[in-house]
């Protein structure tokens, strides 16, 4: 029978331990052993710690020092510049050119192919200032469109032959309401001879003389010494008066508009300045109600229609009382 010691194991432990302790011992530099073989401590100031050796050996970690990533520079984004706008150049507005006024529409009233009543007084009206020549009808044919054009002309109007607004207006200021015996084309029978007692001066018993009386307020045609015919006449007011004494026609004209008074005065023969006998339509409908400016009023057409044809520039005008 083998026999086997158990202290074997144990004194192998314990040769070992003090061995290990040994090696401890001498092994820890870089100390200096004292006196009482205490080994000094580094003067470094750290210390170190004799490991157990019955104790196993812990591995040190050391501390890895991660390497401290570079400083991020701060991403600095640039400053945006500000984006200028390009300076908006002031669109100029065209300037306006000023709107021409729109020409007011044109009425019509009467036209070349119309008929009726009122075509018939118009001619009738045109016949008194001249400008309508023969029987009065209710048709708008080529003697009225060349009355109406011509009466046109004559004042600037548009020359259309066409009675509109503006034209028709114009002819009823210049004339009078037409008569029953205008419209029905009944002439008018001829001026009688003055009788022998007219208001004779004798200044108006030599050569042709238009002889005006302011007393009996008549006009005298009168052809050596004789009367031919007389018609009604109106004078002017007090403060106007119709020149008396002895004149002579400077000119005369058949479509006269006052430059003062902005009236018609057709058949007008002037012997005195702006003094003339001319027909009034004022003294047709008023009678004696009314007065002149200073001219002589006639208020028979027909008569001074007559008149103006004998009487050329130059006659001897006489007035008196």
């Amino acid at each position: 029978m083998q026999y086997t010691s158990r202290r074997t194991p144990r004194r192998a432990l314990t040769f070992m331990a003090l061995g290990a302790l040994a090696l401890t011992t001498t092994a820890c530099g870089p100390g200096v052993a004292t006196s009482g073989g205490a080994v000094a401590a580094p003067t470094s100031g750290t210390s170190s710690q004799t490991p157990d050796p019955t104790m196993p050996s812990t591995p040190t970690t050391q501390a890895t020092a991660t390497p401290s990533s570079p400083t991020a520079k701060p991403t600095t984004k640039p400053t945006a510049k500000p984006t200028r706008k390009p300076t908006a150049k002031p669109t100029a507005k065209p300037t306006a050119k000023p709107s021409r006024p729109r020409p007011e529409p044109v009425v019509v009233v009467l036209r070349p192919g119309d008929s009726g009543s009122k075509v018939r007084s118009m001619q009738a009206r045109l016949k008194q200032i001249g400008w309508f020549h023969g029987d009065v009808t209710d048709f708008y044919g080529d003697r009225t469109t060349a009355a109406v054009s011509g009466f046109q002309k004559k004042r600037g109007f548009p020359s259309t032959g066409v009675a509109d607004q503006r034209t028709y207006d114009r002819i009823l200021s210049m004339t009078r309401t037409p008569t029953k015996d205008e419209l029905a084309n009944v002439k008018p029978a001829a001026p009688k001879p003055a009788a022998t007692s007219w208001d004779a001066d004798p200044r108006c018993l030599t050569g042709r003389v238009i002889c005006i009386s302011k007393s009996t307020r008549s006009l005298t045609w009168v052809i050596d010494g004789k009367p031919q015919y007389s018609m009604d006449v109106r004078f002017g007011s007090e403060a106007e008066p119709t020149r008396e004494g002895v004149f002579s026609i400077t000119w005369k004209k058949i479509d006269v508009i006052s430059n003062l008074y902005f009236t018609p005065m057709p058949y007008s023969m002037f012997f005195s300045g702006g003094q003339a006998i001319h027909y009034s339509g004022d003294f047709a409908r008023n009678g004696y109600n009314g007065s002149s400016h200073g001219c002589v009023n006639v208020r028979n057409m027909t008569a001074l229609k007559q008149l103006y044809n004998a009487a050329p520039v130059g006659t001897k005008v006489v007035v008196h009382w």
